[in-house]
């Protein structure tokens, strides 16, 4: 039996809306013949069942066993096609390559003239759109073209076309290098988070300025600016330049409110730089500029004119949640917050399909968190268990660092200490194996470890000690990361006044100036 959740057809099909699957028959149906077409019997079995058995599909006569993974991929091709024609699927790209192809078939008809007129069109709408990979292939084929088919309508027409092609081209190599730039620093902050002490910074610093292209500002566009902002913000993150970020990510957002028409052309990277503001606000704990970035963000979503699409709901999901946890955190209303988790639960359970392992975790561990702040702390342990025993987790050693330390002092303020002496040592072995043994941690371990030998008369003074050796690395450039993940000294501070942490939180909150 083929595994559901990977089956490609069997999720293409039930990420279908009843529109696409009306508009699917509809295409099959175009012609007489297809009624009772096998793929077509196969599309009305798997959107009727809930699951993917291959030898139930066999069973019923659909299809012989050794026939069906050719049907598949027939039907699989199919629902595509029948998507690609749908108007909600179509967009400025789809609309250039459509032209594109009519411009070939018509040039292998030797209508050259024709092509020549399509292509023109084509690539005047790429140039005002930005397009520039797909305006350098229209100029490509024209000169294709021109040496078959002189049309004397232009003079020194070669020589045009060459130029356009060499400017094409420089644009389109400058937006690859800063794109590899930015997704390569992208990868290293999902794999391994921020710098760790001065030789990592070095390194990062040594390869962010190495790799960052010259170039003239008067002659970058849209998309050169995009991915140049996208790359200073990755480097500001890695770095813990969380002021940096706020820049960049501000100049993203920005760069598409002066150009509003690339909001419906390129909606993801529009939600991106949105999310990353958001972010970069909560980290320098900008909490005004946060709500009333986070209500624009959603009011603009939600506005009828906004694209809509699956991987637009996905994401706008995802941020809008993350960072609506973030602002609870800010404010330490965490049992105001509560609300949120059946919402987030439910929207993981919707889009289960299109949400990777990832991304889950990211919303597990802040729900931890928030369960933590409400002092629920059985329930803070039974989310970051979830992230724990992920064993197919290979992105955000921090994340995983982290849930662990967490879990600890959860366990330790939920009585369940019994198991707390081999716990300490699991966790102290998986932080000397990712090499990420920090101060912060090692004060954290060094005194759950110690919590046997202390009377309880002496563990408030303990807890001052601790708080007094953790407080001088708040604001350490690479120790503060700690405090980014769990406020351990809002929790300290909670332990030696005897109030709940949330109080500390709060009080703290009204303390800040934004």
């Amino acid at each position: 039996m083929t595994n559901d959740q990977k089956d490609p057809l069997f999720v293409l099909i039930k990420s279908l809306s009843k529109s696409e699957k009306r508009q699917f028959k509809v295409y099959v149906g175009r012609l007489g013949v297809n009624t009772d077409s096998k793929f077509l019997a196969l599309f009305n079995h798997l959107d009727k069942n809930e699951t993917m058995d291959e030898d139930l599909i066999v069973s019923k006569g659909i299809v012989k066993k050794q026939q069906l993974s050719n049907l598949k991929a027939h039907l699989y091709k199919q629902i595509l096609v029948s998507l690609r024609l749908s108007p909600l699927h179509q967009n400025i790209r789809s609309q250039l390559r459509e032209q594109f192809d009519f411009a070939s078939i018509l040039y292998h008809k030797g209508l050259y003239k024709q092509s020549l007129k399509i292509l023109d069109k084509a690539k005047a709408l790429a140039k005002e759109n930005e397009e520039h990979n797909i305006a350098y292939e229209i100029v490509e084929f024209e000169k294709i073209i021109e040496t078959q088919y002189i049309t004397r309508s232009i003079n020194n027409r070669a020589d045009e076309l060459t130029v356009e092609a060499k400017m094409l081209s420089m644009k389109n190599v400058l937006t690859s290098k800063l794109s590899n730039l930015s997704l390569q620093l992208y990868g290293l902050m999902l794999k391994s988070g921020y710098v760790r002490n001065d030789k990592e910074q070095t390194i990062i610093t040594d390869y962010f300025r190495s790799k960052l292209p010259k170039y003239e500002w008067n002659t970058l566009g849209f998309r050169e600016k995009l991915w140049l902002y996208k790359a200073h913000l990755w480097y500001g993150f890695i770095i813990q330049d969380f002021l940096s970020c706020y820049k960049y990510s501000k100049k993203w957002v920005d760069l598409f409110y002066e150009s509003p028409k690339m909001i419906n052309q390129n909606p993801v990277f529009f939600l991106r730089g949105n999310h990353y503001l958001l972010e970069s606000l909560f980290l320098i704990k900008d909490k005004k500029q946060l709500k009333s970035t986070l209500e624009e963000f959603e009011k603009t979503v939600q506005e009828p004119s906004f694209p809509k699409d699956d991987n637009i709901e996905v994401l706008s999901f995802q941020y809008v949640y993350n960072n609506k946890l973030n602002i609870h955190f800010l404010e330490g209303t965490f049992e105001e917050g509560k609300y949120l988790v059946e919402e987030i639960l439910n929207g993981i359970s919707e889009f289960n399909n299109r949400l990777d392992d990832h991304h889950i975790m990211v919303l597990y561990y802040k729900i931890g968190c928030l369960y933590f702040g409400m002092a629920n702390h059985k329930k803070c342990i039974e989310y970051l268990s979830k992230i724990i025993n992920n064993k197919s987790l290979k992105m955000r050693e921090d994340l995983m660092c982290f849930s662990r330390v967490l879990s600890l002092v959860a366990h330790y303020e939920a009585g369940m200490d019994y198991h707390l002496e081999s716990q300490l040592k699991e966790t102290y072995r998986f932080l000397i194996k990712m090499n990420d043994l920090h101060e912060v941690q090692k004060e954290m371990i060094k005194f759950l470890k110690s919590l046997g030998d202390i009377f309880p008369h002496q563990i408030k003074d303990e807890f001052r000690k601790l708080h007094t050796r953790l407080k001088k690395y708040e604001d350490h450039p690479y120790e503060k990361r700690a405090f980014l993940y769990l406020d351990i000294l809002s929790w300290l501070e909670s332990n030696i006044e005897g109030r709940p942490v949330a109080d500390i939180i709060k009080e703290k909150a009204k303390g800040l100036i934004r």
